[in-house]
């Protein structure tokens, strides 16, 4: 009697446990913990689109999976995403430096800089620098930077943007006198916003202020200057030399033209020429031909 009463017992206590192992496994299923695993080159994409693009929310990023023929559900794309520690849109928002680096593109800044001769006469070189790409146009120099002369070069140097396909929509200088209306009328006339930099504020055109401590710096605290045409002709060559050959630390160390750079360990030491500059005053270097 007590063994057939134990046996019945026994039964039960087994029954119990797979009915409660069924269900639980029907639970987990319906939750989906026990589906199929996600491709894990999905999940790389998956969290490539929310990282990319951190405004967008789960069926945004399931749309453009669709789009791309690849059927995840939100709440998928959700378990995903919090894994690897990106919740739910908007994730963030882009950086001041990001934030600075896309407009930068469509930012020109100018300024003058003085220059003293070996003769005591004071002349002024009007530059202008692309903010996004840290490209640089030499304007001219002059004793006697007048309305027509900084309007002349405004116009020389937005001729060349159009030759090139350029177009700047915003461009930074001082309150300078020099800076006359005919000059911001000329590139307003292209379409482009005047932005005065505040008085007495040099950071405020922090870029252009910079290049000119560079080039006097690399250059001009080297050299004595003749005259007006010697002081254009230097000028001219270091511009070049800046554009097509300097690195840069805020392009990467990049060139501001992105001259193209051969690939790491195919060069030997005997393979790099060297370029005198300015008389030897700056060296380039390069792979010999």
């Amino acid at each position: 009697m007590i063994r057939s009463l134990l046996y019945l017992f026994l039964r039960c206590v087994l029954r119990l446990v797979h009915s409660d192992d069924r269900a639980a496994a029907q639970a987990e299923l319906e939750i989906g913990v026990l589906r199929p695993t996600l491709d894990p080159e999905v999940q790389e994409l998956i969290m490539r689109l929310g990282k990319e693009n951190p405004r967008w929310g789960y069926m945004r990023i399931r749309g453009e999976l669709l789009k791309l023929g690849m059927k995840v559900s939100a709440t998928t794309i959700a378990t995903v995403l919090r894994r690897s520690g990106l919740g739910p849109a908007p994730r963030r928002g882009p950086t001041c430096r990001e934030f600075l680096r896309q407009q930068a593109a469509w930012m020109l800044a100018c300024d003058f800089l003085t220059v003293e001769s070996v003769t005591l006469k004071t002349l002024y070189v009007l530059v202008w620098i692309e903010l996004g790409t840290r490209r640089v146009h030499l304007g001219g120099a002059t004793s006697n930077p007048d309305s027509a002369w900084v309007s002349q070069q405004a116009r020389n140097l937005a001729m060349a943007l159009l030759d090139q396909g350029r177009s700047p929509k915003f461009l930074i200088h001082d309150r300078d006198t020099k800076f006359s209306g005919s000059f911001d009328e000329v590139f307003r006339s292209e379409g482009m916003r005047i932005v005065l930099t505040p008085i007495r504020a040099p950071n405020a055109n922090a870029v252009c202020e910079r290049w000119v401590g560079t080039v006097r710096a690399e250059c001009l605290d080297w050299t004595l200057v003749l005259g007006r045409r010697h002081l254009e002709r230097v000028l001219r060559i270091y511009v070049g030399h800046y554009n097509e050959a300097r690195p840069h630390r805020g392009l990467a160390l990049r060139t501001p033209i992105g001259n193209p750079s051969p690939p790491v360990g195919e060069l030997r030491a005997a393979d790099v020429r060297r370029w005198d500059v300015l008389g030897g005053l700056i060296h380039e270097y390069g792979v010999a031909a």
